[in-house]
């Protein structure tokens, strides 16, 4: 990670730092929102409600920005983020049918 650079966009991998991370902030390359659960060092898609912080209020869309207490920026929240995997089963699907 370049210095000043806190993590990276969960939608487009772009680098985000600390400015990046407000309450009504989106990324500046995709223009999503940056403050979201994708983005937070406590997300995990294998625990429950998908938060590993016991004291967290329950999120239902964690794409979208909330107000979140427990919010921490994460290294890794786009780290191999190239493109969507529903694209790529799509392209896998489309090449079976290709002559």
């Amino acid at each position: 990670m370049e210095k000043g650079e806190l993590g990276r966009c969960w939608h487009c991998g772009a680098a985000l730092g600390a400015r990046d991370y407000g309450r009504e902030t989106n990324c500046l390359s995709c223009g999503r929102p940056a403050r979201v659960c994708l983005n937070c060092r406590w997300f995990s898609r294998g625990a429950p409600n998908q938060c590993r912080e016991p004291s967290a209020e329950p999120v239902l869309e964690k794409e979208r920005a909330n107000y979140c207490e427990f919010f921490e920026p994460s290294p890794d929240a786009g780290a191999g983020v190239s493109s969507k995997p529903d694209d790529d089963l799509m392209k896998k699907a489309e090449d079976l049918f290709k002559f």
